[in-house]
């Protein structure tokens, strides 16, 4: 026997060892993987849900970063934003029980614990603001032949709501600005993507507006005549709000809830992140540009009117609001205590770990 011939029987004798190897790897690399989705869906099954019901723009924004980046789920939580048309279908469903947190306007709330809310609800109101979001960002866009405030006489501007919400503020800058009730006409269309909407249509002058739909406008030739901030000095704009017995039911869900809005804060002012956060920005809003994906990240990352820190509530701001509603809305009354409206308990324990 020649030595090539006892070279190629060793050598097939040793081919099936080897090709067993690809195999063996191959049954470990699908064990591992079956373990790895089981763990994954034992993991999500641990999850402890929570409906959000938000309005979908970009200051919600740290909401999209917290579930993107998985800040809610380290935090025990799977959280499902519902997205709402309007204030109206919020704050009822909110006081209601039909979901477990609402991203709103403070003045929402102040508004339905008052006896002042737009609409009726099945159950009392006992609904308090638990973390800040936001101031609001809170422009006025007017039709591109709108150049001045004063150009606003005669005009009819769209509000989400007429007793709630940014109505009353609006109400409050034009009177800033010189211009009287009567010297307009306000009129209900809904949340900022249905009162953007209408402005493209020309179906009324002008509307309070937040990014992206404000940029969006711009680049249409439309203006922005002043805001919320600039008028009006301190004001609170959003909150996360839910009702307190929930709330106290529901408390390690909601420090981490907090802690996730915290986590994704603070990534977000992260300045390396900037890149991936336009990504989600653009990801949640499809249909955004670049170039406004750019410029309301600017704003809502501005380092003097950007997203609170620490999603703190500005007590001042809410305060402006408490003088706004006392102006202005019925029944009359005049508010005084800040603290009625909001709690700092699940804030502060957020906070201590």
């Amino acid at each position: 026997m020649t030595s090539e011939v006892i070279a190629n029987r060793q050598f097939n004798m040793m081919r099936p060892r080897v090709a067993a190897v690809p195999r063996i790897a191959g049954m470990i690399a699908v064990v591992a993987l079956c373990s790895i989705l089981a763990w994954s869906r034992v993991e999500a099954q641990s999850l402890k849900k929570l409906d959000v019901n938000v309005f979908p723009a970009g200051f919600i924004l740290p909401l999209w970063v917290a579930q993107d980046k998985g800040f809610f789920a380290r935090n025990g939580l799977q959280v499902r934003m519902i997205a709402t048309p309007n204030s109206v279908q919020q704050m009822t469903g909110l006081i209601n029980g039909q979901f477990d947190i609402a991203m709103t306007a403070v003045d929402n709330v102040i508004a339905y614990m008052e006896g002042q809310g737009e609409a009726p609800t099945r159950s009392t109101p006992d609904i308090v603001a638990l973390m800040g979001s936001s101031s609001g960002f809170l422009s006025l866009i007017t039709a591109p032949e709108i150049k001045s405030l004063a150009d606003l006489r005669g005009t009819t501007l769209s509000v989400d709501a007429m007793t709630t919400g940014y109505a009353f503020t609006l109400r409050r800058m034009l009177e800033k600005a010189g211009l009287k009730d009567g010297d307009y006409t306000l009129t209900r269309v809904g949340g900022m993507k249905e009162r953007y909407e209408a402005l493209l249509e020309r179906k009324q002058a002008g509307s309070l507006l937040v990014p992206p739909f404000t940029l969006a406008a711009l680049d249409r030739q439309f203006n922005e005549l002043t805001t919320a901030l600039a008028l009006l000095g301190h004001f609170q704009g959003g909150v996360a709000a839910a009702r307190r017995a929930w709330a106290a039911e529901h408390r390690d869900e909601l420090i981490g809830f907090i802690r996730g809005n915290i986590a994704a804060l603070d990534w977000l002012y992260d300045a390396n992140n900037k890149s991936k956060a336009l990504q989600i920005f653009q990801a949640h809003l499809p249909g955004t540009s670049v170039a406004v994906a750019e410029k309301s990240y600017g704003v809502l990352l501005h380092p003097s009117s950007g997203f609170p820190r620490k999603a703190e509530i500005d007590v001042e701001g809410v305060r402006t609001v408490m003088e706004i509603r006392s102006q202005y809305a019925e029944p009359r009354k005049t508010l005084t205590d800040p603290s009625r409206y909001y709690d700092l308990t699940y804030y502060r324990a957020a906070l201590s770990n």
